[in-house]
């Protein structure tokens, strides 16, 4: 499925998983510690940094009885709590998409593919 759809009194509503990963990606760029998204290069294992506009290969959007699951493959900042910057983002990506798109988030899954110090 490419997209989610709800239907409503007036009509149906389709929300591209594209839509809803750019959305996604954004909130989490806002999180503290999060450097940017991680690409993966499953041929040769490595892992690079993504540029903002194709952060969206950085996030996987799947839509699970009407709920979305979303994986994040992500590079945080060094020195910083894993944990807190993974609970920050979990917080504010599953309450800011709800609200965007009235679905209901049902997992997050934060993959930590590296560690960039910032200058």
């Amino acid at each position: 499925m490419k997209s989610s759809e709800m239907n409503t009194h007036m009509g149906s509503i389709t929300i591209d998983k594209e839509v809803i990963a750019q959305y996604a990606g954004s909130v989490a760029m806002e999180c503290f510690g999060i450097v940017g998204m991680a690409g993966i290069n499953v041929k040769d294992g490595l892992v690079k940094l993504l540029k903002k506009d194709s952060i969206t290969r950085g996030i996987q959007v799947t839509l699970h009885d009407n709920k979305l699951v979303l994986d994040f493959h992500v590079i945080v900042a060094f020195g910083v709590s894993i944990l807190a910057v993974s609970n920050n983002l979990i917080d504010s990506v599953k309450y800011k998409l709800e609200e965007f798109t009235g679905i209901e988030v049902e997992k997050i899954n934060i993959f930590v593919e590296g560690v960039r110090v910032i200058d």
